[in-house]
């Protein structure tokens, strides 16, 4: 290779590495340049988004502002309201308290008035009081002068003359109490009678207090009269009672003192009759036998009706003795239907008033009991039926209802009252007892009698069959105030002096007649 061949590569050369370095720079220009474009474009890019995102924030910003703005102003808004009705409220209480300052400022004039008019009526009773006394001292010293009365008899007249007054104030002061007793105790004893009455209705009870038994034909009294009597006398010896064959056609009447021996030689006649064997060894088998059934009727009876009236858990001697008032009359009513109906209007009375109706449904059951054994035993039911519970193990309350609804004692037991008044209500409505024609003529002579017999009683009638009493006063002899004592005092003695189904009631009329002929 020659030299300027090599010289031309070298010239070659360094002008390619001139070339080069020149394209290096510039591209090393460019880049530069891109860069720097692009840093400017993300410069622009980062200002345009900052700019975007203060704007963002200052609209929230603004819409925060306006959003606290608003409650700001609604809590404001509500403030005031409250702030308006305390205002409001305020006024009224101010106003209310002026009223009441009003009222007690005339309250307080009342007051005064009122004291400066008791101070005049206290200052015009000592006044009187005063003269009352020099009204007297003049009133002893002119009956002294007048009668000549030493100063023990004018001073005995007096004392007669203030006792006359002390009547009238008493007979005044007792109208008075009773007129205001009245008005509230009628009206909370009716509704509660009346309540439980009504919830409880029973059939009128009334029966005989005598048994028949009816014969097929008049042969058949000889055959139970047998020869020279001796079967009439065997029955009436196995039986207790007293066999009475008249003149009456088809019927022969069995009569004894212990209603269970009446009826259960009844029952024992009616088989003989229809057996037709009657002499004393049968007479004796058949009333045997007739006891024993007798006893389980009896029995029988007695669970019916504990179970009818709900009594649970009972003795059974007690079961036995309520079967014998099955058979057991008090004026024509049946003391067993009696007893049960006690004993259901007890328990509605105290269910009206909140009490326990159980106890008293008991209470009135057995209230009665005694006169299933007062045939037996000495002294009145009361106290035989009181003995008979307590010996079979029945509580305090039943044994004194039993003890003491006939007002016989002290009543301080609530169920005692309820079932006195139960016993009344059911003695005393229409159809349950009736009396003999004898015995209810009597009972009116009486009552009339002890009317009359007080002082001032000019004429006294008995009406509404002896359940009320109009009693005539002697105007002259009495005043309004001591009627109405008299009143009192005449309802008393009947309590004291009679006994009676039910209630009396004492009504006493005092009037002044004048009359004047015109000619």
């Amino acid at each position: 290779m020659d030299q300027s061949t090599v010289i031309a590569v070298v010239i070659a050369a360094a002008v390619a590495a001139v070339l080069g370095g020149v394209v290096v720079k510039v591209l090393d220009h460019l880049r530069k340049k891109d860069a720097e474009m692009e840093a400017k474009r993300i410069l622009d890019l980062a200002e345009l988004e900052a700019t975007s995102h203060r704007k963002e924030a200052e609209l929230k910003i603004k819409e925060t502002a306006m959003e606290q703005q608003a409650e700001g102003e609604r809590e404001l808004e509500t403030k005031r309201q409250e702030l308006h009705e305390r205002g409001r409220s305020l006024d009224k209480q101010s106003d209310l308290l002026e009223q009441r300052g009003e009222q007690l400022h005339k309250q307080e004039k009342m007051v005064e008035n009122n004291q400066r008019k008791l101070a005049e009526k206290i200052d015009d009773a000592s006044r009187r009081n005063e003269e009352l006394s020099k009204l007297l001292d003049l009133e002893r010293q002119t009956l002294h002068q007048l009668s000549g009365l030493r100063p023990d008899e004018a001073k005995e007249q007096l004392l007669e003359s203030l006792a006359k007054e002390l009547v009238e104030e008493q007979g005044a002061l007792i109208a008075k109490q009773e007129k205001r007793i009245a008005e509230v105790v009628d009206v909370k004893a009716k509704e509660v009678l009346l309540t439980s009455i009504q919830r409880y209705a029973a059939t009128h009870t009334a029966e005989a207090t005598t048994s028949t038994v009816d014969i097929p034909n008049d042969e058949m009294k000889g055959r139970i009269i047998g020869r020279e009597g001796r079967n009439i006398r065997a029955f009436e010896k196995a039986t207790g009672v007293d066999v009475i064959i008249d003149d009456t056609p088809g019927v022969v009447i069995v009569s004894a003192f212990d209603p269970v021996r009446r009826e259960t030689a009844r029952m024992a006649l009616e088989k003989l009759i229809t057996d037709g064997r009657i002499h004393p060894a049968r007479i004796e088998e058949i009333v045997e036998e007739t006891n024993q059934e007798m006893d389980r009727h009896v029995q029988k009876h007695g669970e019916e009706a504990a179970q009818e009236a709900g009594v649970h858990g009972l003795h059974e001697k007690i079961i036995h003795l309520l079967g014998r008032l099955r058979f057991r009359t008090s004026y024509s009513q049946n003391v067993l239907r009696h007893s049960i109906e006690v004993a259901f209007v007890s328990s509605m009375i105290a269910d009206e008033m909140s009490m326990d109706a159980q106890l008293a449904l008991r209470c009135g059951l057995l209230h009665d009991i005694g006169k299933a054994a007062d045939h037996d035993a000495e002294g009145g039911h009361p106290k035989i039926g009181a003995d008979l519970l307590k010996r079979y193990g029945e509580g305090p309350e039943v044994v004194h209802a039993a003890l003491g609804h006939h007002d016989d004692i002290r009543i301080d037991r609530p169920y005692t009252v309820i079932c006195a008044t139960a016993d009344a209500c059911s003695a005393s409505r229409p159809g349950a007892r009736r009396e003999t024609l004898d015995r209810y003529v009597k009972r009116m002579q009486e009552l009339e009698a002890i009317a009359v017999g007080f002082p001032g009683v000019s004429q006294a009638f008995a009406i509404q069959a002896g359940r009320e009493m109009r009693v005539i006063a002697s105007s002259k002899k009495t005043t309004d105030e001591s009627a109405a004592k008299i009143c009192r005092d005449i309802a008393r003695a009947f309590e004291e002096q009679l006994t009676y189904p039910g209630e009396i009631k004492v009504t006493v009329l005092r009037e002044t007649r004048t009359t004047e002929m015109a000619r």
